[in-house]
């Protein structure tokens, strides 16, 4: 196995992972597996709203020890996609 498929698993697993926990903590009515890795949070992908966002971000900190600022000028780019904030997850967790 090369570390590429190693790291490529470990962010399926940590996708997966995030996908239940919006979902969880949104109380969302669907599978997390349903969760298109690259499809928008906002909108017309998953359809959440800056309320939803705010509450996935105070989850976010509290699972894997992140602080996301509010006011943060990259947020949007964090939160635009399942795949996107795994991999923020991943850069920065602390847990």
């Amino acid at each position: 196995m090369t570390n590429a498929f190693i790291a490529g698993d470990a962010n399926v697993e940590l996708e997966t992972e995030v996908a239940q926990l919006i979902v969880s903590a949104l109380n969302l009515e669907v599978a997390p597996e349903s969760i298109e890795a690259d499809s928008d949070l906002y909108g017309d992908g998953l359809g959440l709203d800056s309320i939803d966002i705010l509450e996935i971000a105070l989850v976010v900190s509290k699972q894997y020890g992140i602080q996301v600022k509010t006011e943060g000028d990259d947020n949007f780019l964090i939160f635009k996609s399942l795949r996107s904030l795994s991999k923020y997850i991943a850069e920065k967790r602390t847990k």
